[in-house]
């Protein structure tokens, strides 16, 4: 399986790392995902799928905090890869990051998986 990291990006506030698992890209949000920091995540997202991978994986282990922001970025790159035959995986959320998902309904239009293992395992989808 390749292991590549493919880019980094950071503020105070949010850091994002991105690598290759296979044939899945997979997005690591480190801290607090709002209106301050969304493009830090949405422009390494937005190049996952320009460069061919359809298979998101967003690893949410280290993501503290996630506003409406932070969800549309997701939901944006949801739209762009479904339209693409492919998806967004949220693996291993927080219950605080969690909690947003069930408040706002969004977790019924994600696949989410309880670990970046089991996102990764589950490739299929």
């Amino acid at each position: 399986m390749d292991r590549g990291t493919v880019g980094s990006a950071q503020s105070g506030r949010l850091l994002v790392e991105v690598r290759e698992e296979g044939s899945s890209a997979v997005v690591i949000p480190v801290g607090e995902l709002d209106h301050h920091t969304a493009d830090l995540l949405r422009e390494p997202l937005e190049e996952c799928l320009g460069k061919g991978f359809s298979r998101l994986v967003v690893d949410c282990a280290r993501l503290d905090f996630c506003d409406s922001t932070g969800l549309n970025v997701l939901l944006g790159a949801r739209l762009k890869a479904e339209a693409a035959g492919g998806g967004v995986h949220l693996a291993a959320m927080q219950p605080v990051v969690a909690r947003v998902f069930e408040i706002t309904g969004a977790e019924a239009v994600f696949t989410v998986h309880d670990s970046l293992e089991s996102a990764l395992a589950d490739e299929a989808d």
